[in-house]
Parts: C-alpha cells; structure tokens; sequence
C-alpha cells in the first residue's frame, strides 16, 4: 500500500460545545474515528431528545470507512454509536467497561448481534489500514478511560480523549505519563487535547478527596437518612459511597435507571467491589430505620425525569423526602442545568431536608484536566502542532494561549470549527477545505426530521401559543353556512375572552365573504392566508402577542 504524506483531521463534534464528540482522520484510502457521542439539547430545542454529529460524510465514504475507536464510556462520546451504526456497521474498539457500557445501550436499539465490539487493553496497537491505534491509560472521572496514539506515515498525533492527573486514583492505577513522554521523545507530530477546564487555574482534586468529604459527612449525619445525588457512570464515586455505608452499617439502595444500569455493568466486569449484605431494593427502602439507609440517585443535574427531580417533587411512588433526610448533590452543574439544579435544591429545601450541594463542601471533583496538568502533557508531549477540542469557543481560545505560553507559535495552533478539514504533512498545518457537519435532532424515533422550521414553529407555539379558527363554507353558493369556530392553545383562556374570540369570527367572515366576492379558481386558498393575516394584524393591535394562527375552511 503506497503510504500517505498528508493526513486530515475533520472534527465533526466536540469544537465550539460540549458533547457529541466525533472527529475524523484520514490518510490516504483510510478513515477512522475517534468516539461518537451526542449532546443534550438547549433550552431553544423544545421536544428535542438528544442531539447527535451529522454523519452523512461517514455515509458517503463509508466504503473507505474502518473503524471506530472509543477514548471512555460517558454518553457524549459513546451516545451517538446506535444512530451510525443503523447506516454503517464498522468495527467498535474500546475498553472493557466502555464496550459493556456500548453493549447496553445497543441492546436498547436491537443491535447488540449485529454489531462488531472489539475490546483493546491499555498499552495495544492496532493496525488499521494506514493507522497504527494505540491505547494510554489515563484518569477520568470514569473507569477504563484512555487516550489514544495515531501512528501514521505523517506522524505521530495525540488524542488525550478526556482526562485528569490522578496520582491517587480509586480503582485505576495512575494516567501512564510515562509514555506520554515516550511518545514525546520519538516526536508527536500534533496534540488534541481536552479543553474544559483550561479556565481553572492548579490541578484537579483527586477522587480520594471526595471519599474524605463524604466520610466526614456520613459520620455527623448518625441519625439522618442520607441520599447522594452523582453521575451513574463515576463508578470509583459509587464505590466510595457502598464502602462508607458499609463502614457505618448502613443498607444502601441504588435507583434511578442509569445508575442501576451502570452498577449492574461496572459489577458484572469487575469494576466494582460490592460489600457483601448492603445492597437492597428500592422497593424495601422504607423498612428500614432512616439512619441506617442511604439511598444514591440519578438527578444530580435536575432533569425533570429523573429519581431526584421526582423525589424533591413528591412524585416518587417510593422515596419521601423529609426533615430527617441530608441530601448530598455530589456533582457540579453542567453549564446550562443550573437553573434545574437550583429549582430541585429549593424543593428539597422546602420539604425540610438538610442539602449539601455548595462547592466548598468538597463533595465533588472534575474528571478534566485544569491548567497546570495541561502544561504536563505540553511538556511531555512536547508537540509540533496544537489543536485544542473539547470546548466551546472561549475554552479552545484559552487553551491555544496557554499553548503560546508553553513555546508554541501561532501558526502551530489552529483553533478551528466542526466541519473543517484540518490537512497536516511532517511539517505544515492548514485548513483546506469543508465537509457537511451540524446537529442532527432525535426526537423519540425521528432522527434528523426535526428541523430549524419546525424547532422554529416549537418556540412559536411556546411563547405566544396557538389559534385555530375553523370555517364551514357553501361550494356552490360559497356562503358560509356556520358561524366559525375558535380555539385557542396557550393563548387565552376562551371563556373569558369572548369579546376577542366574537371579533375573530367577525374578523374571519368578513374577510372569507370579500375573498370570495373577488376570488377566482383557487379563492380558498387565498382567503386561508388572508384570514391568517388579518386576525393576525388584530391580535398583536390588541395584545401585542404573536401567536401561531391557523385557518381552516372547508367547501361543503
């Protein structure tokens, strides 16, 4: 095989947000990808579900297409593999908790037969095409996560994947810095490295620290029944809170259904050491005495559907929050959630429980690397090219700076946009060129039929709500044979409104009788319009609202 001088790096997620990561490298004949993972949607994406990378580039040159390689198990790096597997089944590589974590949620979509997951081990290479794929493992505030070498004709590049400096880590042994410096020795070509939390100054706290603050915390809540709220997959988290309880001969049970998903895999693989008489069902909570109970849940980000949100709410057929419940939200709120944290922490509030949630209560740390173990890997790494991932644009910004700090050029760093082709020899660096990319809307079984019209239409509705006025007309004679009927949806409530709803109809039967007065042919369909206009221009005099008004007349 005749080698390849360029290689292309073509982010299709992860750059100017955070989630659905996917990024692209070609050399020569031969594509592959790192991750594949969505986004949770925006406050202005009613209805949405998830958001996913536009893969249609994959599609069209899915024959040059090999593989698919998976830094860890969280969900914007792993959620998207269903959605591109439906159109392409291409080999998936990872480690063994992330591919247990993959099989799950393919099982969900009924592809778990068809699909090819290959399970790698920190410190193997595979051979791919023009690409040697080697594995480094690193500390994440998941179990099994790594980052991963590219070895092609052009170089060496780095992909950090998401990562920490851990030297006291949980279960892991500590991120192999060692042959980060190896690697940096016989010479990396470019560096992509994660940039959420390039803001904070220092080092990331260690998880151990977590275990010290909820130790103190378990110790004075004797008498309490203690719920802690985290992610479901910080499985080293989880492990820490089943060794406390069982310290302080508590029962603990688990809900929430991606915490006991999560549980289920992280056991089953052997990534968790279960105390042996600890674990009981949710359903049997309420027999034992409050201080003797702990009870961890999803939620930890106020989502509206989750154990936590519906706990708070007294919505949760099991789980009543009391005076004598301490809450521990052992988590920080992804920028964009912290209005739903904040509303769930005032329901706990009201009900009378004790709320631990403050960032000074040491309760929770970053699995992202900060400032000066960025510097680290610069160091040890020691790149010829920079392109900082992960972030949104005032992260990749920031992070290019400190890039300049640590002796990089600016025409070394390219701080770039998804769908940009990225094009590197041995010695250059340069944008050429675009490929489609965006974001691709699930919404329940549609996938990309939720599009910037109908999103548009959703906020209509959202804001200014809904009116529907209904007509009955002659065909032959083209009078209207019944006085029209209004609805209204978000808008006002009728009732009380009757002298706007009787000048709609009025507003409507004048303008249906001029249209068909005047109108030839297809005159229905422009008095449709024009009955839409006409109540419109009325409602916003009135109101100054602008709701989303749809006429309806039918010939009889």
């Amino acid at each position: 095989m005749k080698k390849a001088d360029k290689l292309r790096i073509i982010p299709l997620g992860g750059l100017n947000e955070i989630g659905k990561n996917l990024t692209l490298f070609e050399c020569g004949k031969d594509i592959i990808a790192i991750d594949c993972g969505l986004l949770f949607p925006d406050d202005d994406m009613p209805g949405v579900d998830y958001v996913i990378p536009d893969m249609q580039y994959i599609v069209k040159n899915q024959d040059r297409f090999k593989a698919v390689f998976i830094t860890h198990g969280h969900e914007d790096h792993i959620g998207g593999i269903p959605y591109l597997l439906r159109q392409v089944n291409v080999p998936i590589y990872g480690t063994r908790l992330t591919l247990g974590l993959i099989y799950n949620k393919l099982k969900e979509f009924r592809l778990e037969k068809s699909a090819n997951l290959i399970e790698v081990a920190p410190g193997d290479v595979i051979e791919c095409g023009q690409f040697k794929v080697e594995y480094i493992h690193v500390n994440h505030s998941i179990a099994d996560a790594a980052a991963i070498a590219l070895h092609t004709p052009c170089g060496t590049v780095l992909h950090m994947g998401d990562f920490k400096i851990d030297t006291t880590p949980i279960s892991d042994r500590m991120i192999d810095l060692a042959r980060i410096g190896e690697l940096g020795k016989e010479g990396v070509l470019a560096l992509l490295m994660d940039s959420t939390n390039v803001e904070r100054p220092g080092f990331a706290m260690s998880e151990r620290k977590v275990g010290e603050s909820l130790n103190s915390i378990f110790m004075k809540a004797s008498k309490k029944r203690i719920i802690v709220a985290t992610f479901s997959s910080n499985v080293d988290r989880v492990q820490q809170i089943l060794n406390i309880a069982k310290k302080y001969k508590r029962k603990v049970a688990v809900v929430g259904r991606s915490m006991v998903t999560t549980l289920e895999v992280a056991d089953q693989l052997g990534y968790m050491n279960i105390p042996e008489n600890t674990l009981v069902d949710i359903s049997h909570v309420n027999q034992y005495p409050p201080e003797k109970m702990v009870i961890i849940t999803t939620g930890s980000q106020g989502e509206p559907m989750s154990a936590l949100y519906r706990m708070a709410y007294s919505d949760h057929k099991t789980v009543e929050i009391t005076p004598n419940d301490l809450v521990v939200i052992s988590a920080n709120a992804i920028p964009g959630n912290e209005k739903l944290v904040n509303r769930v922490i005032n329901e706990l509030f009201r009900s009378g429980a004790e709320v631990v949630y403050e960032s000074f209560a040491e309760v929770h740390v970053s699995g992202h690397a900060c400032q000066e173990e960025l510097k680290v890997i610069f160091g040890l790494a020691k790149p010829q090219f920079f392109i900082p991932v992960h972030g949104e644009y005032r992260h990749l910004k920031k992070h290019a700076l400190l890039a300049k700090t640590m002796g990089l050029s600016d025409n070394r760093i390219v701080v770039t946009d998804i769908g940009n082709i990225i094009e590197l020899t041995s010695k250059s660096i340069k944008i050429a060129g675009t490929v489609p990319s965006g974001k691709v809307l699930v919404d329940g079984l549609g996938v990309g039929d939720v599009g910037n019209i109908v999103l548009r239409d959703r906020r209509h509705l959202s804001q200014d709500g809904l009116i529907v006025v209904v007509a009955i007309v002659d065909d032959e004679t083209k009078e209207i044979l019944a006085e029209p009927e209004v609805l209204t949806r978000g808008f006002v409530y009728v009732k009380e409104n009757q002298n706007l709803t009787e000048k709609i109809k009025d507003i409507a039967v004048r303008t249906i009788e001029k249209c068909a007065s005047e109108g030839y042919g297809e005159w229905v369909y422009n008095a449709k319009g024009k009955v839409r206009d006409d109540i419109s221009k009325y409602i916003y005099e009135q109101t100054k609202r602008k709701p989303m008004i749809l006429s309806v007349i039918k010939n009889i």
